[in-house]
């Protein structure tokens, strides 16, 4: 199969490796129809290359089309549309019970003190081969996979995989007041899902930073009081001002390691099918190509879908 693998910093490539199999009886086979390129990702092409080998394979948000199932996978079968999660979590352990599946304690990666496994993710996260790929083996399909309907396009709903719950979760340890402010610093992807959750959920004022002009004119498009750094010279002094004098209820740093230049270190599904999300979908094959536009912000690169 075809597969975007790490062969050194800035150096991302399509390899052919061999197709994955069922391993254990956990396991299940997805063939995958759409796979995006994350911020995240650029941590890989860009700062943590002692922690990753060459020919790794990368992505950790996928979803597609299920072609095998393990003995003890009962809940998806052979033919069904799935959206993969980036943990990998077992749903039975302590840590799982306790709603805390980033601790799962059977694919904690005890060596490095990082919690559950991802997908596509460094030595860090358990070396597990990830979703940028045509197909994927999925350790603990017991739990994992969510099946999605057949019908509408991917874009409805593989931001369920990392983009959508994270920003949930971000906008949820927020605790915004009902009718509260808050400000959502960075306007990738992460940040302004954050900013839609945010105006669901009640909040009266969305305030959010950036400085790329494509991403404040889309956070504007639906609402949010988007603000370019380039232009504040006294950027606390300005929030302020715009927040009666006291400053936001809540702060959401959604920035990320890859910022530059910027100082400040059925409801799912409606939101996660915001069609507008995603700028370009792409061939799996121009992946390279993907990941430099991505990575330097530009021809408008905002989010990218990679389609085996």
């Amino acid at each position: 199969m075809k597969a975007v693998a790490w062969h050194g910093n800035h150096d991302v490539r399509v390899d052919t490796v061999p197709d994955p199999t069922i391993e254990h009886p956990t396991d299940a086979i997805v063939r995958v129809t759409s796979s995006g390129i994350c911020g995240s990702d650029l941590h890989l092409y860009e700062v943590l290359g002692p922690y990753i080998d060459e020919g790794d394979i990368l992505g950790h948000e996928p979803m597609g089309i299920v072609e095998e199932v393990g003995a003890e996978v009962t809940h998806i079968v052979a033919g069904d549309r799935v959206v993969v999660p980036f943990n990998i979590s077992c749903g039975h352990c302590f840590m799982c019970d306790k709603g805390l599946m980033s601790q799962c304690e059977t694919t904690q990666v005890r060596e490095y003190g990082t919690g559950a496994a991802f997908l596509g993710y460094t030595k860090l996260y358990g070396q597990v081969p990830g979703g940028q790929a045509e197909f994927l083996r999925v350790p603990q399909a017991q739990f994992g996979p969510i099946k999605v309907p057949e019908g509408p396009p991917d874009d409805r709903f593989v931001y369920l995989s990392d983009v959508l719950p994270t920003a949930w979760q971000a906008v949820e340890y927020a605790d915004i007041p009902d009718g509260g402010s808050v400000l959502v610093l960075g306007l990738g992807p992460i940040g302004e899902m954050a900013c839609r959750i945010a105006q669901h959920r009640g909040a009266g004022q969305v305030l959010a930073i950036d400085l790329v002009p494509e991403r404040l004119e889309r956070a504007r498009a639906h609402g949010v009081e988007a603000i370019d750094l380039r232009e504040q010279a006294d950027m606390p002094a300005y929030v302020r001002e715009r927040t009666g004098g006291r400053g936001p209820d809540s702060v959401i740093d959604a920035v990320g390691m890859e910022a530059h230049g910027a100082p400040i270190g059925k409801l799912a599904h409606r939101l996660a099918g915001l069609e507008s999300f995603a700028t370009h979908r792409v061939p799996l094959e121009e992946a390279p190509h993907a990941y430099e536009i991505f990575q330097k912000k530009q021809d408008g690169a905002f989010k990218v879908l990679l389609q085996p």
